[in-house]
């Protein structure tokens, strides 16, 4: 036998080994989210409120968690109309660590311990980075990772206790590669997308598995609820179309499914979306032309009209071309939608 053809067995042979270790281990790793009991941050609508009912659908316990008690009351009684065993909704700003430490204890005095938690919350800033002030870095950072961090820290002790734990943190695929008008985020998204893995490398012996998500821009409205700064109309268009135009996104649902999926299966990761999984396969094998075809995509986006100029959020704009496929997003992304 050649030495080429040894080589491509032994490869092969490894390949076999690896495929059917991690089959091993993730029917050891298994869980049913059936009488679970879940914290959610973001929950009250977009991908949140689809990561909660998707695991109301199974059977979880549900503990919502965002800032407007409003919308997660509409989210609460929508939860419970559609047959969800039990939903508990605490107004909490993920970043104050008082408010979180408050969420998780109402949560464990009301269930006796907590099984999951779903970082999720997020906000997002676009523009240029001559437009974003230190501010805009400080806010996403105290949002995007921060909040995550806080609620990490605050479940630890109950997970600890009990020898058991899941854990996801929303990461997108800003986490992976740097989007160009995203700095804030993306730079806040780096870092969580580190907290997870280290936190993964430290925990798994205790039982308490990390899973990072990152999933492709996703259709659920988001761009609404961006804060466009530079020429906000012109990044309120181009970041609503990649925000709507399937192919380039991805929906919610499908990304809920997937998040649910690699929870329960204990995965270190999961890249949702042929875009990401495409970005991050070049990015590994070719990262300098990759960053040579970013920046040339950079040159096509917006520049900056009046760098001073206040934040606008995305829901006070209208007159873009973007607006007619906003009213395309699949219902269901909010509570009270049909599907």
């Amino acid at each position: 036998m050649r030495n080429r053809e040894k080589l491509l067995l032994g490869a092969l042979g490894g390949a076999g080994i690896l495929w059917g270790t991690r089959a091993w281990l993730r029917s050891r790793r298994r869980i049913d989210l059936a009488d679970r009991v879940v914290i959610i941050t973001g929950a009250s609508s977009g991908h949140g409120y689809i990561v909660a009912r998707q695991a109301a659908e199974r059977g979880a316990h549900l503990v919502l968690a965002a800032r407007d008690l409003e919308a997660l009351k509409a989210a609460e009684a929508e939860l419970l109309r559609r047959g969800a065993p039990s939903v508990m909704a605490v107004a909490t700003d993920v970043r104050d660590p008082a408010q979180v430490e408050a969420l998780v204890a109402q949560a464990v005095a009301r269930h006796g311990g907590i099984d999951v938690l779903i970082n999720n919350a997020g906000i997002i800033s676009v523009g240029p980075v001559e437009a974003m002030t230190p501010e805009d870095f400080r806010a996403a950072m105290e949002t995007n990772f921060w909040g995550a961090f806080h609620a990490t820290r605050a479940v630890l002790p109950q997970m600890r206790a009990q020898r058991f734990g899941r854990i996801a943190n929303v990461v997108s695929l800003g986490g992976k590669r740097a989007v160009p008008h995203m700095l804030p985020y993306t730079a806040s998204k780096f870092a969580l997308a580190g907290f997870t893995q280290g936190l993964r490398t430290e925990l798994a012996r205790e039982n308490i598995l990390v899973t990072g998500i990152y999933p492709s821009t996703m259709r659920t409205g988001g761009h609404t609820h961006a804060w466009l700064k530079g020429n906000a109309e012109a990044e309120y268009t181009w970041f609503a179309l990649s925000d709507t135009i399937p192919g380039l996104s991805v929906s919610a649902e499908r990304v809920a499914r997937r998040l649910w999926r690699a929870v329960c299966d204990g995965e270190a990761e999961a890249v949702v979306g042929w875009p990401a999984r495409l970005i991050v396969v070049l990015e590994a094998l070719f990262p300098n032309e990759v960053a040579e075809l970013v920046g040339l995509a950079d040159r096509l986006l917006p520049g900056p009209v009046d760098v001073d100029a206040p934040a606008v959020q995305g829901q006070e704009l209208s007159g873009t071309a973007a607006d007619l496929l906003n009213r395309a997003i699949p219902a269901g992304t909010r509570p009270g939608g049909a599907g």
